[in-house]
């Protein structure tokens, strides 16, 4: 599962956002609104049939995380190819949701029926492959093969992270590497593809984007981690899913992990016998996972990676204002609902 969403359908804002966009001034706030005019172009642009629930997706709300990473990353860059970058990484984003409620078979997405739940499995499957094909185009246009392969390299991750998750399903034995990998594959690199393409389209050039690729990568790690401690402790009126859902879906996230490491009897809990329980009983292996420490181990984990993301971004030249904004960024992925 990926990016909580609220239940109220608006998503809820990055902690700080304010500040991101004070820090990134006029230039990323101008930017953003460019990449939101050009996003509803083209999700809205293909009719009814698919035209249609692409709009709907996309009105239903986001952080619009990603694209603020490719404009915070391009320094003081302002063409429209960092435009169809920003739009571009986003309809992966988006892509990569409808194709989750596909699979997870979710009626609600950021508190509004998915793509799924209103016109079934094939008109979501339809749809995701849409917003995948358009963001290849958007930025295709720019005419840089370099960003192309960025973004296609991203999208390669995604798909082998999302047969990882589905291949550990239930499972008791999903170690803490091979979440972390699957974590950074479905979720990092993504991240990771955003900076990159603001450095390669921007002032800092394609010799400051492994440096600002790595800074994504972790950030991007921290926010896939925060996302599963919210599963199981974020309230579900801010969450905008019901605490377990992950478990329910027999997702082996790094909280129940770490529980299980600190008690082996959770080990022996099925989780295919999840789905027909009560709420009650879910809340009470919410809590069991809680009451181990697994949670506070996990936020631990996720403000570390953030530590090693700022360090990151000392190997590139920005200014005071740039940094800034990226270090917000990188605190804000975990202090939702802090």
């Amino acid at each position: 599962m990926n990016d909580t969403a609220s239940a109220t359908g608006s998503a809820p804002s990055l902690a700080g956002l304010a500040g991101i966009l004070e820090a990134g001034g006029p230039g990323l706030a101008a930017l953003l609104l460019r990449a939101e005019k050009r996003l509803a172009e083209v999700a809205g642009g293909h009719g009814e049939t698919l035209g249609a629930p692409a709009a709907r997706t996309l009105n239903a709300g986001g952080k619009r995380l990603r694209p603020a990473l490719v404009f915070l990353c391009a320094g003081s860059g302002r063409s429209e190819a960092l435009v169809s970058a920003g739009v571009a990484v986003e309809l992966v984003h988006m892509a990569t949701l409808v194709h989750d409620d596909v699979l997870d078979r979710a009626a609600l997405r950021r508190g509004q029926p998915t793509v799924f739940s209103t016109g079934g499995r094939t008109a979501a499957t339809a749809t995701g492959d849409l917003l995948f094909s358009r963001a290849f185009a958007e930025l295709a246009g720019t005419g840089n093969e370099e960003a192309v392969a960025v973004l296609s390299q991203a999208s390669s991750a995604l798909a082998r992270g999302e047969l990882m998750q589905r291949g550990d399903a239930f499972s008791a034995s999903v170690g803490l590497e091979r979440y972390l990998e699957r974590c950074r594959l479905k979720t990092g690199h993504l991240f990771e593809a955003a900076c990159r393409l603001g450095a390669i389209l921007g002032t800092p050039g394609s010799g400051a984007a492994a440096a600002l690729g790595s800074f994504g990568s972790r950030i991007g790690l921290a926010f896939q981690i925060l996302d599963d401690v919210l599963d199981v402790s974020g309230p579900a009126e801010r969450t905008g899913k019901r605490p377990g859902a992950d478990l329910l879906d027999g997702t082996v996230t790094m909280p129940l992990i770490l529980a299980r490491q600190a008690d082996p009897a959770l080990a022996e809990v099925d989780l295919r016998a999840l789905p027909g329980a009560e709420a009650g009983e879910v809340a009470a292996l919410c809590e069991r996972i809680a009451a181990t420490g697994a949670l506070a181990a996990s936020r631990r984990r996720a403000l570390e990676e953030v530590a090693r993301a700022k360090e990151a971004l000392g190997q590139v030249n920005l200014g005071a204002e740039q940094r800034e904004a990226l270090e917000l960024v990188a605190d804000g992925v975990v202090e939702r609902y802090a």
